[in-house]
């Protein structure tokens, strides 16, 4: 069941807000130059997981229904964040070209940037393109631009929200696993998965692929921009810059992607038909602080329920009716680079989901295999 409701106050908007402290340290690490690019990593990996643990979890719901100024406040946050990120990330790259920062001390900086373009960026650019307003939609197309992914808001949107547990969606991570052959799987299914999804979209529409409705076109070109755009400011260091950032964001989006479904199926009734998603497909988390960072992201469950829900209204969901995670995001996305600790901190938790919501189901080995019929749309 649904946790208690209240009423949101402004006094539950600031803590979403300290996302931004991240952005002047970003500037500090550059500046201070050293090892001091370990300061975004203890902020936003170590601090925010301390933080959970003297908080603990937050089961309080705002009420599903709040509207007006408040809800402007939290928008407001997303829409803000693109222009930031935006001038940071090419302001260290014209930084950087012009500093006598040494090779090691520019890795290390661009990974921390690579850290909040994906944990952050990332994260906003999820929340923009699942609002109706284009304005936001195309905020998130800059966003994801900024770490040469665009395709993940085709794919997010077309693919993994309508067969997420089911062997059509590649980022469900199927059972048992690892992060390492999860990934190199994504990388190349994901891509093609959105391409084909908006073909087969504009194919309804007797469009051809081609078609400048497609917006794979719009993808090459924000993309193409961003690139000549470091290139500019940073020469060919500034590229590799550029490109390591991106690297680094998309493993941080992906290993959160793996967190989010691991081992979690919909049933199969055959001839491709699979049940309705409901919260218990997606891993839950209540754990304060970090809900704070990402903006509620770990409230998974309610979010696949109600795509299109803010993230303020997001609810949390009991164990009685969503999986829950044993700790936050950074500390499940560190357990998740180790494989073995891994299936052994949640193999058995994704055992106990089975026998509490498909007790007649005995043969699991068949939801793990991607030969099974694709489901259909509803």
């Amino acid at each position: 069941m649904l946790n208690s409701k209240h009423n949101m106050s402004f006094g539950t908007i600031s803590p979403f807000w300290l996302s931004l402290t991240l952005i002047p340290l970003i500037w500090i690490a550059a500046i201070w130059g050293g090892w001091s690019f370990l300061i975004v990593i203890l902020a936003s990996w170590f601090l925010f997981s301390a933080l959970d643990a003297v908080l603990g979890l937050n089961l309080e719901n705002a009420d599903p229904e709040e509207d007006g100024a408040l809800i402007f406040w939290h928008k407001l946050l997303t829409v803000i964040w693109v222009p930031l990120q935006f001038i940071t990330l090419f302001g260290v790259i014209w930084y950087c070209a012009h500093s006598g920062l040494s090779g090691l001390e520019k890795f290390g900086l661009f990974f921390s940037v690579g850290v909040i373009t994906g944990t952050i960026g990332i994260n906003y650019s999820h929340e923009l393109m699942h609002q109706s307003n284009r304005k936001e939609r195309a905020m998130a197309d800059i966003l994801l631009s900024m770490v040469l992914y665009s395709h993940f808001r085709s794919e997010h949107l077309l693919v993994h929200h309508t067969f997420i547990g089911t062997p059509r969606d590649a980022v469900t991570a199927r059972y048992g696993e690892g992060f390492y052959r999860f990934f190199l799987r994504i990388i190349k299914e994901c891509w093609l998965s959105g391409f084909r999804a908006e073909k087969a979209k504009l194919a309804r529409k007797n469009l051809p692929w081609y078609d400048g409705k497609n917006p794979f076109l719009l993808y090459v070109v924000l993309q193409l921009g961003m690139v000549l755009l470091a290139f500019s400011l940073g020469g060919w260091s500034g590229l590799a810059l550029f490109s390591w950032q991106a690297i680094v964001a998309i493993c941080s989006l992906e290993i959160i992607n793996y967190i989010e479904h691991y081992g979690l199926t919909r049933k199969h009734f055959g001839n491709g038909k699979y049940e309705h998603i409901k919260p218990h497909h997606s891993w839950n988390s209540a754990h304060t602080a970090t809900n704070w960072l990402l903006i509620n992201l770990q409230r998974h469950s309610d979010h696949h329920f109600k795509p299109n829900r803010r993230f303020p209204l997001l609810q949390n969901y009991s164990s009685a009716d969503a999986p829950q995670l044993p700790f936050g995001y950074p500390v499940m996305s560190a357990i998740a680079l180790f494989p073995s600790v891994w299936r052994k901190t949640m193999n058995p938790k994704v055992r106990k989901w089975r026998e509490m919501y498909y007790p007649e189901i005995q043969d699991w080995s068949k939801y793990n295999k991607a030969s099974n019929p694709a489901p259909r749309r509803a």
